[in-house]
Order: C-alpha cells, then sequence, then structure tokens
C-alpha cells in the first residue's frame, strides 16, 4: 500500500501532484521562502531541536527569509521578478538534521531511555 501512495504523491508518476509541486514553488518564490521554512518549530518539538543542531548561519538565514515574507504580505507586496528567478524553494536544509532528531528519539524510545528533551508543547 505505501508503495501505492508513493505512486500517487510522486511528482514524476502523478501530474495532479507535479501541477500542486509547481503551484507550491510559485507561492514560495513570490516571498523568498523555502519548503522547510514552514516547519513550525513550536509545532513539533524534533523540529526545534533539529532548528538548534543546525549552524547559526543557517537559523539566521532562515528567520531573515521569514521577516522578509512576512514583511512582504504585510505590505501585499511580492518579490521583483528578478529576485524570484532566484529562488530556490525545494532545496533543503533541514531534512537531514531533522531525519537524524527522528531516529534519536526514536532510538532512545526503544531503548526505554529518558526523552533528551521535554516531549510536551506549550
Amino acid at each position: 500500500m505505501s508503495s501505492f501512495l508513493q505512486k500517487i504523491v510522486d511528482p514524476k508518476k502523478n501530474p495532479l501532484a507535479k501541477m500542486h509541486m509547481k503551484a507550491v514553488s510559485t507561492r514560495l518564490r513570490h516571498y523568498g521562502l523555502r519548503y522547510d521554512d514552514l516547519y513550525d518549530p513550536y509545532y513539533d518539538l524534533d523540529i526545534k531541536e533539529a532548528l538548534n543542531r543546525l549552524p547559526r548561519e543557517i537559523v539566521d538565514a532562515r528567520n531573515q527569509r521569514l521577516k522578509r515574507a512576512m514583511d512582504l504580505s504585510m505590505k501585499h507586496k511580492y518579490l521583483p521578478e528578478d529576485l524570484q528567478a532566484k529562488q530556490t524553494p525545494f532545496r533543503s536544509y533541514l531534512q537531514d538534521m531533522l531525519a537524524l532528531v527522528k531516529r534519536e528519539r526514536e532510538e532512545r524510545e526503544a531503548l526505554g531511555a529518558l526523552p533528551l528533551y521535554q516531549r510536551t508543547l506549550p
């Protein structure tokens, strides 16, 4: 069943998934965001831990992109076309670290160890 679902959401095999990915890419380019910028560290503590482990320059660049996007949204404007062309919305910076954090958490749970960080949401 999982291979069936993978075929459905794979943009290379499903034209609807390809259209959706293009629409998301266009919206992210309008504001100069990357897909990983949409993850909320207050919603998932694994994301918060992954962001804490990333180098400071990457986190600062993420915060700058988010501030710029909020500013553009409040002004009801988009990035200029020449800057939109330079954007890379699906270039990931968080996924590798997030996968590592999730693997560590699952391993600790399997061993019965205490979590490294509090697992409750505020």
